[in-house]
Order: structure tokens, then C-alpha cells, then sequence
């Protein structure tokens, strides 16, 4: 089952503010004239890579960038090192990672949370930092089932049927070791799922809501059965919805051993907007609570 996860791993993504580029880049950025006059611009990155160094011994990388911004795609970033887009975080992670990987003993962490909470994309951070595996619970379950999204399983078979094959794979990962998993929004809400969970070590990434419901008005509510269908613009209709789950949810969520509140990182860093933290720097918070809890 681990190699066969590993083998879908892929390279984290992240957000970048245009503004947090180096001031000598080693990199091209091009943007059509409309947006030449923003201020600030968010970078939606991912990479693809082989491991080669130069004649300094420096690491390389060529990296792909989609860039968007109001849902409109611009054009491409290279860049040629990791540095040039994590710098000090990129550090930051290494020592957190070489601090708490010993006292894992390999247990599993199971990342919790509210869907647009940035499960996955900071879960696939974490298994890099600590060389683990990381797995997608819902992908495990769209699998077994053979159907390729969850919104077609609740359409299909229903909500019932999906949480039944979401403990199936819990169970399944509760005897694994190396995995950091992205469970689903709903998991948490039943017992039996804590059982396997307890097994390893659980994480509740908490955004606030504004935040989540502006995350995926962004994106659209299409991958998301419980949200998808509501009538109303897209931020009101996923607020709305997001806090009755919220409310039916959060007391659950309070069970995961640590917990990663994104308000709270703001406050520590000063910044005002939790829109500004970027995955890496939640993967940072997520190592410092693991590391209280061991």
C-alpha cells in the first residue's frame, strides 16, 4: 500500500504574494499589461524537477507557474532554485523537521479540518519536510470505489455510502506507518474514525471562515457535494453553508491533539490578513504543535 501511494505524490503548491519575490531574482516573471498595475498579485505555484547541482554544488530546479488573479490565468514564471521562492521558510522547515522526526517513531498525522482549510496542500509540505509518504483519504475512497471525484459518489451513492468507504480507509491507513494524511472535511464525526486516527497523530488546521468561504468561491463549489447546488453568490453561499457545518462539526474537531489556528499565526507574525499565510508557514506551525504534543 505505501509504495503504491508514494507513487502518487507530487510536488507541494503554494501561494506566493508577487511582493515577497526576491529583489534580485534568478527568475523571469512576465504579466500581460492589465496587470501591471496590481499591487500585489497571488502566485499559485507548482513544480516539477530533477535533482541536479552546478559546478558551485548548488541544488537546481525549473519550475512551472500558474499565476492568477479575480480567476484569470497569467503567464509563466522559471525559476532555477527552491530557495528563490521558500527562502528562510524552506530553512525553518528543515530544523523543525529534524527536531520533531525521531520522536515520531513513524505514526501516521492525520491533518483534520473544514474543507478549503488546505489539507493537502499543506500535508503534501509536511511528508516532504519529514520524508513521508502522503496519502489523500478521498482519493483512496474514489479508487475503491472507482468513481473519479467524491461529488460523484454522493451523487451516486450517497452521503452515507462515502462515509462508510472513508472509515474503511482509515482503518486501512491505521496500520500504516510514514503517512501524512488528508482526511475529509466530515471524517471527524464519527467515533469510530478517532479509534484509527488515535493510532497516529492528529492535526486540526483552523482557518476562519471568511477565509474558507472566500477560498472556495474562488475556485467553485463544483468538487464540493455539500456545498454545491445553493442558491446565492458564491461567498454568501458557501459561508452560509460552511458555518451550519461548522457548528455540527467544531466540537469534533477539538479532539485532534494539535491544533494549527491560522488567527494565531497571524498574530505571532504580524500580519493582519490570514490570506497572507502561506502554506509553508502553516507546515512550520504544524511541526511546533506536533513537536508539544510528543
Amino acid at each position: 500500500m505505501e509504495a503504491n501511494l508514494a507513487q502518487r505524490m507530487q510536488i507541494p503548491t503554494t501561494w506566493i504574494d508577487s511582493y515577497k519575490f526576491p529583489r534580485k531574482p534568478t527568475s523571469s516573471l512576465r504579466f500581460s499589461g492589465r496587470f501591471k498595475e496590481q499591487k500585489r498579485l497571488q502566485v499559485f505555484v507548482s513544480a516539477q524537477f530533477r535533482p541536479v547541482r552546478d559546478e558551485n554544488r548548488h541544488r537546481q530546479a525549473s519550475f512551472e507557474v500558474s499565476c492568477s488573479c479575480n480567476n484569470s490565468q497569467v503567464s509563466t514564471l522559471e525559476s532555477e532554485s527552491l530557495q528563490d521562492l521558500f527562502g528562510e521558510e524552506s530553512l525553518i522547515l528543515k530544523n523543525k523537521s529534524q527536531e520533531i522526526e525521531p520522536y515520531l517513531n513513524g505514526r501516521c498525522i492525520y491533518l483534520v479540518g473544514m474543507m478549503g482549510s488546505g489539507k493537502t496542500t499543506v500535508g503534501k509540505i509536511l511528508s516532504r519536510s519529514i520524508r513521508y509518504s502522503f496519502c489523500d483519504c478521498d482519493k483512496l475512497v474514489e479508487q475503491d470505489v472507482g468513481v473519479p471525484s467524491v461529488a460523484e459518489i454522493f451523487e451516486i451513492y450517497g452521503e452515507d455510502f462515502f462515509r462508510d468507504k472513508e472509515t474503511e480507509a482509515l482503518e486501512k491507513l491505521s496500520i500504516e506507518h510514514r503517512f501524512v494524511v488528508s482526511t475529509g472535511g466530515g471524517a471527524v464525526i464519527r467515533d469510530e474514525n478517532w479509534i484509527y486516527m488515535r493510532k497516529g497523530i492528529s492535526v486540526w488546521l483552523d482557518v476562519p471562515l471568511e477565509e474558507l468561504a472566500q477560498r472556495i468561491a474562488a475556485v467553485g463549489t463544483k468538487s464540493r457535494p455539500l456545498l454545491d447546488n445553493e442558491p446565492g453568490d458564491a461567498y454568501t453561499t458557501a459561508f452560509r453553508r460552511l458555518s451550519t457545518l461548522y457548528e455540527q462539526r467544531h466540537k469534533a474537531y477539538e479532539n485532534a491533539k494539535a491544533r494549527v489556528s491560522l488567527e494565531n499565526i497571524a498574530a505571532k507574525l504580524g500580519h493582519k490578513d490570514v490570506s497572507t499565510i502561506t502554506p509553508a508557514m502553516i507546515a512550520i506551525e504544524a511541526l511546533e504543535q506536533i513537536g508539544n504534543v510528543l
